[in-house]
């Protein structure tokens, strides 16, 4: 899946190069003759779900147009560790100036997307476990949150939908979230929702965030149309998750998800099971650039 490269991630990769002075390599610049020229095979030191070819591509180039990028692989695909996922070819320095910026991306948007590809497959196969009678009519989604890395969201969210999981919602425009700090503002549950269905574009769905079921009941009867259910114990939750099926609402479980916790919550059939360890708390990918010299300008 190609990955546009927009304005904001232009600007990020900018900003990641200039952090780390690219023009004043001066260990590259000592050591490496100014005509040398290599091969460099990105390599997956271990199994990973790949995202962020195309970032990685832009990197380099934004250090030397010059610079070759080959790969035989597109992101989303599984790949086993020993992996030589792409190569760069070109200037030795420039490559090696690009090398720990382009490992940064990818490490992390890899590691983001091999999270969710497992928590994903986890909350999916524990539903498909169920008897059929007694589960949810389809598997709940596996959704996001706004707890990314400052600058990084749209490439955190990629992440998230590469492995296989869903997006909530981008930034504070694309969606209404009514959550405690609001209801207390506001003098409620009712209240909040009224204002929110009487002020902001008719085109957003109202969800609102409840602590227990009278909170429920009250965001039912005004009309919410996705309920977050905030750290629930299971008895609470399946009461909660029946009423929102009965008033024709989505209800989201959040709070201090963590993958053995996916099983139980499958069981309970929400329609989405919200995470921010999937971007606040994704391991990197473990990958390397191993360079050959190749030798003349020409090579």
């Amino acid at each position: 899946m190609y990955h546009p490269l927009s304005p904001a991630t232009r600007r990020l990769i900018e900003s990641a190069l200039d952090e780390d002075r690219v023009a004043a390599d001066y260990t590259t610049q000592a050591t490496v003759p100014a005509d040398a020229r290599a091969a460099g095979e990105l390599v997956a030191r271990e199994p990973l779900v790949l995202c962020g070819l195309e970032v990685a591509r832009a990197v380099f180039a934004a250090v030397s147009p010059e610079l070759r990028f080959q790969t035989a692989y597109t992101d989303g695909e599984r790949l086993e560790g020993g992996t030589a996922l792409a190569t760069v070819k070109g200037c030795l320095r420039s490559i090696l100036a690009a090398e720990r910026t382009a490992l940064n991306f990818l490490g992390r948007m890899c590691g983001v997307a091999t999270l969710s590809r497992a928590w994903s497959g986890e909350l999916r196969r524990a539903w498909e476990k169920l008897p059929e009678g007694s589960r949810s009519p389809s598997p709940p989604r596996l959704v996001d949150t706004r707890k990314t890395l400052p600058g990084w969201r749209e490439l955190d969210k990629y992440a998230v939908r590469i492995g296989g999981a869903c997006n909530h919602r981008h930034d504070l425009a694309s969606g209404i979230l009514i959550k405690d700090n609001h209801l207390a503002a506001a003098g409620g549950v009712a209240q909040a929702v009224h204002a929110a269905r009487a002020r902001c574009p008719h085109g957003l769905a109202v969800e609102v965030e409840v602590a227990d079921l009278a909170q429920l009941d009250e965001a039912l009867d005004a009309g919410a149309g996705i309920v977050l259910l905030d750290n629930m114990d299971d008895t609470t939750l399946a009461t909660a998750v029946l009423r929102c099926r009965r008033a024709g609402a989505l209800c989201e479980v959040s709070g201090g998800v963590d993958f053995e916790a996916l099983p139980r919550l499958a069981a309970l059939g929400p329609d989405l099971v919200s995470a921010g360890a999937l971007t606040h708390s994704a391991p990197a990918s473990d990958l390397a650039l191993d360079v050959r010299p190749v030798g003349k300008p020409d090579a």
